[in-house]
This record gives structure tokens, sequence and C-alpha cells, in this order.
């Protein structure tokens, strides 16, 4: 396991700040409010996040035996962490549907990269995952705390329950899987590199759930998140960054497919949110070159550099596509998976050395 040089776990959210930004100027405030209060309650939390950072967290007894270690709790709508606990390992599903999908959820993301990349947990030796479920009032957000899950109910107006699109609750997991191997810093390109790889494992954990071959999924992340009000379909699409949505209060999906659209901006830890459409745009690319399932192929290569123990903290996007085209070489040969990979950066305007 790899951890150049420790472990610096982030405050990672599904919703970006530049999106809460945007709503929190709505001049209805039935739809203002509750952005603005979720603006605040992720501040706090990323401080909380920094403070356990820095005195430590407690330590998690873990068992590698490749099977789940499950625990949904339920925060009923205040804030306090993890709350109380309604279904544990092996427990039948309650009348709650938030808590079952929370459990499926979890379930699924072990699954994944158990199954695939036969990796017992996130952090590879076994450990337990927790949620916490109705986290706060007209929450509109889910995160991953360097230690668990959170799920919002969303506000109903403009984001329905986080529990609902299973690559939500695979892509928040992802960044543990991060957090436990490269290490991603939170910033700029490697930021980028970050939240893009838990939109690549998360559309796997969906398309894997799902028995999906890369021609038949949809490459959206957050499809069925949107209440019916908004003009959109999700909150990224890795098909084509950029128009996830439109509609006049979240603004445009500002994500841009290739490095010629590249945004400089210091908002969003310096746009990890934003960039992070060109390497999902490339995933998608050479995915879909290759067929068949996507967690095969395609996954197996970005898995092997995110475990692999060359991609560094501060890794940048050609160093990640660069030690994608080794990987695609060390495991498959001088293949047609070498090829999709090559011309997947190739086409997002993405060199390799």
């Amino acid at each position: 396991m790899t951890t150049h040089g420790g472990f610096e776990p982030v405050f990672c959210t599904i919703v970006p700040p530049h999106v809460l930004d945007k709503l929190a100027q709505a001049e209805d405030s039935s739809l203002a409010g509750p952005a603005r209060r979720t603006l605040q309650r992720d501040a706090f939390e990323r401080t909380q996040r920094r403070l356990t950072t820095v005195i430590g967290a407690s330590a998690v007894a873990a068992v590698a035996d490749g099977k789940p270690q499950r625990t949904v709790h339920d925060a009923r709508h205040g804030t306090d962490l993890p709350g109380h606990k309604v279904r544990g390992e092996g427990d039948k599903p309650g009348k709650d549907a938030t808590v079952n999908r929370a459990y499926a959820g979890l379930g699924a993301t072990f699954e994944l990269f158990l199954q695939a990349y036969r990796r017992d947990s996130i952090d590879g030796n076994g450990l337990p995952l927790n949620a916490t479920v109705h986290y706060d009032r007209d929450y509109n957000n889910a995160f991953w705390n360097g230690e668990q899950m959170v799920f919002g109910d969303g506000d109903g107006e403009i984001f329905l329950d986080f529990t609902i699109p299973i690559d939500v609750i695979g892509h928040e997991l992802a960044h543990g899987v991060t957090q436990y191997t490269a290490n991603l810093t939170y910033f700029g390109q490697p930021g980028a590199l970050n939240e893009s790889l838990s939109d690549v494992f998360g559309a796997l954990i969906k398309q894997y759930t799902l028995g999906q071959t890369a021609a038949e999924a949809d490459w959206l992340i957050g499809a069925g998140l949107l209440a019916p009000r908004v003009t959109g379909t999700a909150l990224r699409s890795m098909k084509e960054p950029g128009t996830a949505y439109d509609d006049d209060v979240l603004g445009k999906d500002p994500q841009p497919a290739t490095m010629d659209d590249f945004v400089r901006t210091g908002r969003d830890n310096g746009g990890v949110h934003i960039n992070s459409g060109i390497p999902n745009h490339a995933f998608y690319l050479a995915a879909t070159a290759l067929g068949g399932h996507a967690w095969e192929r395609a996954g197996q290569v970005w898995y092997d550099v995110l475990t692999g123990g060359e991609l560094k903290q501060q890794a940048m996007f050609v160093d990640f596509a660069t030690l994608t085209v080794k990987a695609a070489r060390e495991r498959f040969g001088d293949g047609e998976e070498l090829d999709a990979v090559s011309k997947a950066w190739e086409q997002v305007g993405v060199r390799t050395l």
C-alpha cells in the first residue's frame, strides 16, 4: 500500500462549491437558503477534517477476510456523527429506503473493488464501511470526510436524496481508495485527477452493478439526483463534459472535455470539479474504444496506476497519462489496449512522455 509520506485525508463533496455558490445567489429564498446552509456546513466539516488530520483519528478495527463490514447510521436531521446505528452487516432491510440504498451502495463498492481488482475494502485491508444518512435538514450534498460517508436528503427543489445514484456512493468511497494509495493533493491538476478517479470508479461501480458494457452505459455522474424542476440530467457527463445541465438557477455545466478549454481558476481548489472533465473524457474514450465491460481493461489500467506506487501526490495530467500508457503496455502488451489509451489522451490534448 502506497501512502507517499502519510495519509492526508481531505473533505470531498459530490456537489461542487461552484454549483452551490450559484444556487446561493438565487432570488428564491427557498432555493438559496438550503444552498447557503449547505456551504456553511461544508465549511465547518472541512475545518473538522483538518483538525482530525492534525490530532489523529481514532483507530478502526479491520478484518481482511474478503467480506464487507457495513454500518449505516441515522443522523435524524442533526449533524452529530456518526448518529444512531440503524443497520449493521447482515441485518435485513428495514422500511427506510434511504438506509437500504446506502447499505446496498456500500456493498456494491466493496464488491467491485474485490471482484475486479482483488482489493479488500477501500484500504485494501478490510476497512469497515460506515455511512450516515438523513444528515442535517435540506442538506444538498454527500461527502467523504476521511473516515466515513455522509448523505443529505437534498432540499427536494434542486436536489433529491443523495443515496439515489449509486455512483455518488461509489464516487465518495473512491476518494477513500485514493486517500490510502496515491493520496493525490486536492488542488489544481492533482486535485482534478483525484476527482476524476472518483468519477471513473463511481461510474464503474454503477456499470458493474447493472451489468452494463461501455456502450450501454450512460456515463453520467449523479443521474437521478436532480429534481424535476432542474434542466439537466446529472452533475457531470464523462461522455460529453459540459452538457450535464444548463439551468436558469444552476447555470451551465462548466466542465471542459479537452485541454483547449482548460479552466484556470482559484475557486473550487483550483477547479478540481471542473477540469476533472478532461481525464474523465479520456477514460470514456479509452473504455468505449475497447468495448465490453469497462472495469476489465480500461478500469484495470487506471487502477494499476492509482495503486502502483509511481503516481506522485503532485501528479499533473501528463504524468498520469504517461503512467496509464506504461501500465497498459505492462499489463496487456503492445495491443489494442495500449492504442486505445494512447489515442484517448491524444484526443483530449494531453501529451504523454
